[in-house]
Order: C-alpha cells, then structure tokens, then sequence
C-alpha cells in the first residue's frame, strides 16, 4: 500500500490512460482532459495545463475526428469550455462560440431534449442522461463566458427536462434512457450507476457556477439537494455505489462513483451540503476509490464498460441486463476521467492524499 497526492494522481491517471488505450479522441478521453484541466487549475500546475492547451487546441481542425453523437466533443468538450470560461484560453473564443451555436440548434425530442442526430423528426426520438454531461457543462461555461443568457437558459433546460423525465419518484434516483426499447415510449428499468453520475454532473455544476440571481438557481439546488440525498442511503459499507444503485447484490462500481463524489464536492464546497454525514460519506468514498478501485501502477478497476439500455428482446433495458450484459472491466475508457474528477475535488476539499493497494481487494 502506498499514499499519493490526490492531484499527483489525476496525472497519473491519464498517464496511464494514454499508454493503455489509442481512443484517447473519443469523448471519453475529452472526459479524462476535463479531468486534467480542473486539476491544473485547482494545483496551479502548469505542466498539467499546458499538456491541456496543447491537447485541446487541436480540436476540431487537426486530426480525423471518431464518430460523435453531440458535435460539443468535435471542438474539445467541457474541458475546452471551462478553460475559456476560466481565462487560461481567450484564443478559443470564436470556436467555442461557432459549436455552442451548433449545440443550441441540435436535433431534440418534441419536448425539446437532445437526441440522437439521426432521429431528428421522429415521433420518439432516442433520449438518454448521459447528454446531460456532455452539454449543460458545455453550454453553461460558454454562456457564461460570452455573456449569452440563451447558451446559459439552454443548459438549465437540458438538465431539468432530463431529470424530470428520467426521475424515479419511488427512489429518487434516474432511469437511463428512452426510445431504444421495442416500445419506444417505454424508458429503461434501471438505476444504472454512470446515468446517475451523468444527471447529477449536470446539476452540480448549475449549482457551481449559476449567478446567486440566476432564475434557475432554486430549481438547481432543489434537485441537485434531493439527488444527493436519494444516492446516500445506497452507499455501500466500503464507501463505493452498485451497478444498479438500488439492488443489493450488484457489484460496485467505479465510474459512477468517482462522478458521484465528484458532485457531493463541489455540493460541500458550495455550502449546500453541511454537516458531518456528508463529510464522511465524501472522505469514506474517496478513499474507497484508492484501495478497491486503483493498483500501484495505477491500473483503475470495477468500471462499467460503455452501457447504453442493454440486453435484447424482452431483456433489453431491465434491471438484469445491466447487472448481466455488463461486466466489470479493468482499465475501462470511462474510468480514468471519472476518477480523475474525484480525486481533484477531493483535494479542493482538503483530502490531499489516498491510499492504493498493490493488488485489487
């Protein structure tokens, strides 16, 4: 067993990342640079933001780009946004300008909710919460840097409609996705970890950085408080979250987790969330993360793979294809950058180091 600096660790992370993996351009290596870009900014470390700026600045234009549902990820994603928005890039103004303009035109479901681009004009277009975390970060930080209140209004209205949509009265917690099933009115059985941190990423962040007068800000805060609230009860004895949240058989997770932590820290540092049950909860998690989630050489396990309502048939979106189609992966491509978002928010917080074990327990 070792400790390390929460921040040093973040590094590490994508180090390790970009030696494992070559789709470091999907989004969820833009994941792992917004992860990067919040700990060179939170550490005052240079190298970390100089590897960003250099990274980013190649969006969109100097490379073949994968295939992206949300055209947000083609010139950088939150990562790029949020550095605008925080003055280390004023360069990138006209593009983050040209893609949230993009963004705010996007296909959507009739009610208005981003969709897949190919389903635009379908009766039941494809929904889904991870969006959530792709674009009301996105819109948020572009809004608030170019001063366009319909980028900020935007990104509001992302995040509440999927909320209210995939919410489950009876837990308090979000169902994944809608349309992808054989009767595509029926919206998915699940609790799934990731989709909760997707939705909450979204509300954390409106929480984070919404003027005080922000006619969003109470909506914001009462769902962001109620969110928390539901996923504590489901915290497991060693301090990490299920697959399926709610199911006590499920196999904890990872990525979910991190993302989830995440969120309770910035929630705590906004004063939103007081007092000691969630300080325990936060401090529990993120040494969680270290012992049962990382090894030495920072391999990360216990992720879920990519997961979009699985299973076929009958089965397809229930609570059993979650837990069954997917299992647990060690360096998984969503980890990195959910981990590497704890870990930084955790040093905001004042957990400066964790501890990892040699082997997975």
């Amino acid at each position: 067993m070792k400790k390390i600096e929460c921040l040093e660790l973040a590094g590490k992370l994508l180090e390790r990342y970009e030696t494992q993996h070559d789709r470091v351009h999907h989004y969820f290596g833009l994941l792992a640079y917004y992860g990067l870009a919040q700990a060179a900014v939170a550490g005052d470390n240079k190298k970390y933001l100089q590897k960003c700026k250099e990274y980013l600045a190649q969006y969109p234009d100097h490379f073949e780009h994968p295939p992206y549902n949300f055209e947000s990820y083609r010139v950088g994603g939150n990562g790029k946004a949020w550095l605008f928005f925080k003055g280390a890039a004023p360069e990138w103004e006209e593009e983050i300008r040209e893609y949230a303009e993009i963004t705010y035109h996007a296909p959507a479901d009739p009610n208005g909710i981003m969709c897949k681009p190919q389903d635009a004009g379908k009766a039941v277009p494809r929904i889904w919460i991870d969006v959530v975390t792709c674009t009301t970060p996105f819109m948020l930080y572009a809004g608030l840097a170019l001063k366009e209140e319909k980028y900020i209004d935007f990104a509001a209205d992302q995040c509440f409609k999927m909320y209210e949509l995939f919410l489950d009265e009876t837990c308090g917690l979000l169902h994944q996705g809608k349309g992808f099933l054989a009767n595509p009115k029926r919206i998915s059985k699940d609790h799934w970890s990731r989709g909760n941190g997707w939705g909450l990423v979204g509300l954390a962040e409106l929480v984070r950085y919404l003027p005080e007068d922000s006619k969003h800000r109470e909506k914001a805060e009462t769902y962001f408080l109620d969110m928390i609230d539901s996923l504590l009860p489901y915290q497991t004895a060693r301090g990490l979250w299920r697959q399926e949240i709610i199911e006590p058989l499920a196999w904890e997770e990872s990525s979910g987790t991190g993302l989830i932590l995440y969120c309770m820290g910035i929630g705590m540092r906004t004063g939103l969330l007081k007092g000691d049950v969630y300080r325990n909860a936060f401090e529990k998690g993120i040494q969680a993360l270290g012992t049962y989630c990382l090894t030495d050489d920072f391999a990360t396990w216990r992720s879920c793979p990519g997961c979009l309502c699985p299973g076929e048939g009958d089965e397809k979106g229930t609570v059993k294809a979650y837990l069954t189609e997917k299992i647990p992966q060690k360096d998984e491509v969503h980890s990195y950058g959910c981990m590497m978002l704890a870990f930084t928010e955790a040093y905001r917080n004042g957990v400066t180091e964790v501890e990892i074990q040699g082997r997975i327990l």
